[in-house]
């Protein structure tokens, strides 16, 4: 994480010279168009995008990192992990399933979602046939 803030910050700090450069450049040359005003403005521009690229890997960090601690929180419930911890309610009032049967039940939802997204275009058979089957769930069994 050190290393995408040190990242974002080397960007920003780059594209806020590259600007100054650019108001200097003006200052000096006034509205003349010359090879250092168009230097300047090329600088800021390509300073402009690398801090860009810099935001959207921060992002795109960030939002790996919230996805996998709701994953993290989501097994922690769903296994009653967090059921020994002190000061913590050790009743959801949900069946306790293991790990198994939760990543199993993640793989059919997302498969439901994909297509829901794609429109299932057989509209009898809601299953995937890379879908895992496990006999232990009663839904399974009735497929």
């Amino acid at each position: 994480m050190d290393s995408t803030v040190d990242s974002l910050n080397n960007a920003y700090q780059e594209f806020v010279v590259a600007a100054a450069n650019v108001l200097e450049a003006e200052e000096i040359y006034g509205a003349q168009k010359t090879a250092a005003t168009d230097a300047a403005l090329e600088n800021f521009k390509q300073r402009w995008d690398l801090f860009r690229v810099a935001c959207d890997q921060a992002d795109e960090f960030m939002e790996s990192v919230k996805q996998r601690i709701g994953s993290e929180c989501l097994v922690d419930e769903a296994t009653s992990s967090l059921a020994g911890k002190p000061g913590q309610s050790a009743s959801t009032g949900l069946p306790r399933i293991s790990a198994v049967q939760l990543e199993q039940m993640s793989k059919v939802v997302r498969w439901l979602v994909i297509e829901l997204q794609h429109g299932s275009r057989t509209g009898a058979s809601h299953s995937h046939p890379s879908a895992p089957f496990d006999a232990r769930f009663s839904e399974d069994a009735a497929q």
